[in-house]
């Protein structure tokens, strides 16, 4: 975390993308889409550490089917503001032979982490792995993967709120911004 890096001015200078109304509405509608598609399917909810972790309760509360809980943490940004290699720190706990699994995350940016959290769900015996982002990032990029649900698109900016951080801050603003 960078203590350079006022958290205050970071606000101040960024702008607003999507607000805290239009987050709770685009929440509620994945978690329709879901509840959908697996209406009659126990899923495992593997939330992906740590920008899943604000999206994963938001949707726990309104998912309808039977779920288990885990989570796993990998990460390439690690309070930076771009990626570099995935690291691992917790792996799933759960025995995901043959069951269902849907990763959340916070944010589908290139697409390398959820493409490896993926295949170690799938290498674990998961018989389907879905995905569901808060924000899939529209950077002109061929991504490995395609989130299955998204609540939003967002600009090619680096955007923070909603789980995803900016330098370590501002995971917990129920709005997303942008820097720049």
């Amino acid at each position: 975390m960078s203590t350079a890096v006022d958290p205050y001015q970071l606000l101040t200078d960024s702008t607003l993308v999507f607000s805290t109304d239009e987050v709770e509405s685009a929440i509620h509608s994945v978690a329709d889409q879901i509840n959908q598609t697996f209406k009659d399917v126990s899923i495992v909810l593997m939330c992906v550490m740590t920008g899943g972790l604000y999206f994963s309760g938001k949707l726990l509360s309104k998912l309808t089917m039977p779920i288990e809980l885990d989570y796993v943490q990998a990460n390439r940004y690690h309070a930076h503001l771009t990626g570099g290699s995935l690291v691992w720190a917790k792996l799933p706990t759960l025995d995901l032979h043959g069951k269902t699994v849907l990763l959340v995350d916070d944010i589908l940016d290139e697409g390398i982490t959820l493409q490896a959290v993926r295949a170690k769900c799938l290498e674990l015996g998961a018989n389907t792995v879905k995905m569901v982002v808060m924000a899939d990032k529209l950077n002109l990029q061929i991504k490995p993967v395609c989130a299955d649900f998204k609540a939003f698109n967002v600009p090619n900016l680096f955007v923070f709120g909603c789980g995803m951080d900016a330098h370590g801050w501002w995971r917990n603003l129920p709005e997303i911004r942008a820097i720049g």
